[in-house]
């Protein structure tokens, strides 16, 4: 099985944390070189000596927040002039808990640019090189919620959908190319993420933090929260040669949780 990324760059959006840190070390494993991405540089360049450069990988940074899409615009085109990315790493924080009716209609326009609309800047920026070189992964790490939503994230659900119908579209539009795209769907993952939903429903409910963590951990098949490395091997693999032949998935990492086919 060839799971081998040298010579092969690879952008991973959200790094500095979570799924898209462990996503990052993972390929960086494999041999890929790394082009990080977050708004935090303090945290990036923290979050780069955590890489292996076993294949003398010359990794890097890039500092955007996915809140401002022309800045991720300027920021992804003048670094691409002239370089291929191989990978692209689609990732960044979900929105705000809470019920679809009583948000603003603001809160899903933030949403919507932050997830889709920089998810496309940045797959338009490195899908030429993609084209020239023959080999491109696009990964999408989204939410279990695209199958079946989640209570309590009526934004997020919403937009997550959005996401999974345009990865799709797009995996038959690029397919030719040599070009997969994939979406991950990291179910009950120990993220910070994850933790401030806890919280969230904790103070809702009136419950300690660690009743409703107990709560979540009932729903899995699997009896216990993952780890982010857990869903960021299914993210590798889907990055790698091995993965050619799947394309237009949404892959949950979910303990069997999801109940649906």
């Amino acid at each position: 099985m060839n799971l081998n990324l040298e010579g092969k760059n690879a952008l991973v959006c959200g790094s500095t944390q979570g799924i898209g840190k462990a996503s990052a070390i993972e390929l960086a494993a494999m041999g890929a070189t790394v082009i990080l991405v977050a708004r935090n540089e303090e945290v990036l360049q923290t979050a780069l000596k955590e890489l292996s450069n076993h294949a003398n990988q010359k990794h890097t940074y890039l500092v955007a927040d996915f809140s401002l899409p022309d800045q991720v615009k300027t920021v992804i085109q003048n670094f691409v002039s002239g370089k291929q990315i191989h990978v692209l790493i689609n990732n960044t924080g979900g929105p705000p808990a809470g019920l679809a009716i009583d948000a603003a209609p603001e809160q899903f326009i933030a949403a919507f640019n932050s997830h889709l609309i920089c998810n496309q800047i940045l797959t338009q920026a490195v899908v030429p090189g993609m084209k020239h070189a023959g080999y491109g992964r696009i990964i999408n790490i989204i939410s279990t919620s695209v199958k079946i939503p989640l209570r309590g994230l009526g934004v997020s659900n919403t937009i997550r959908g959005a996401v999974a119908n345009w990865s799709k579209t797009l995996s038959v539009e690029l397919a030719p190319f040599g070009i997969t795209v994939n979406n991950v769907l990291p179910g009950t993952t120990m993220t910070g993420r994850l933790d401030s939903l806890i919280k969230s429903k904790a103070e809702k409910a009136g419950k300690t933090y660690e009743e409703i963590k107990q709560e979540m951990i009932a729903e899995v098949p699997a009896a216990r929260i993952s780890e982010p490395h857990e869903v960021a091997a299914a993210v590798a693999f889907l990055a790698s040669p091995a993965a050619g032949y799947i394309n237009g998935i949404n892959l949950p990492v979910d303990g069997g949780r999801t109940g649906s086919l």
